[in-house]
């Protein structure tokens, strides 16, 4: 399926606006991530139900509906543009007029993603090279807090990963590298397409 296709089935509007950038020069501008990059990632990995997903730098919410909708997880979406976050509200009530009977639990929140408090019965974070790796290390050290406090087994997903994003993680953190997925399409044109997941526990 094309963008639009997607769009339609899950009764939602994603479409990229690059009319709205954000002047904090630590945030960089709205993109969703591509359906067709998800259903590449998803091939290979496995989220299901019993998961609780956070997209920081969500946007209007296009990650957030799809694993809700063929996964049913609970997904958390972090966002700190009060416009994209009213557009991911609206998509919201638009997404459960035509899915009326789906599980799990969709929410947003409108604040700055370093600010969101992780609860202890999150697991999986997803970024899409959303903002510095300044504010990057400041969520990680959140959720690694949130570890201390909650035990589990954890993992980040990095789309489009920045190799500063990869240093730290790799060189100043407990997670390890568990998994890459290329984009086979784009990836020998562009090494940037391509998931990586970091795990611990």
């Amino acid at each position: 399926m094309n963008e639009s296709h997607y769009d339609k089935k899950l009764n939602i509007k994603t479409g990229q606006d690059m009319k709205k950038l954000h002047p904090i020069t630590h945030y960089h501008p709205y993109e969703p991530t591509p359906y067709s990059a998800l259903e590449e990632l998803f091939r290979h990995y496995e989220v299901n139900k019993e998961d609780s997903i956070v997209d920081f730098g969500c946007g209007k919410g296009r990650l957030n509906f799809f694993v809700h909708y063929f996964y049913d997880a609970n997904v958390t979406g972090i966002e700190m543009d009060e416009s994209f976050y009213q557009e991911a509200l609206a998509n919201t009530e638009r997404y459960f007029e035509k899915n009326k009977k789906k599980s799990g639990r969709i929410q947003f929140h409108c604040c700055l993603a370093e600010e969101y408090p992780i609860s202890g019965g999150e697991n999986r974070f997803y970024f899409f090279n959303p903002f510095s790796v300044h504010i990057f290390k400041k969520i990680i050290h959140n959720i690694l807090s949130s570890l201390e406090a909650h035990p589990r087994e954890m993992e980040i997903v990095l789309y489009y990963p920045s190799e500063d994003y990869i240093n730290f993680l790799e060189n100043q953190t407990v997670f390890e590298l568990k998994q890459e997925v290329i984009l086979p399409d784009v990836y020998p044109r562009n090494p940037n397409e391509r998931f990586l997941i970091y795990r611990y526990g």
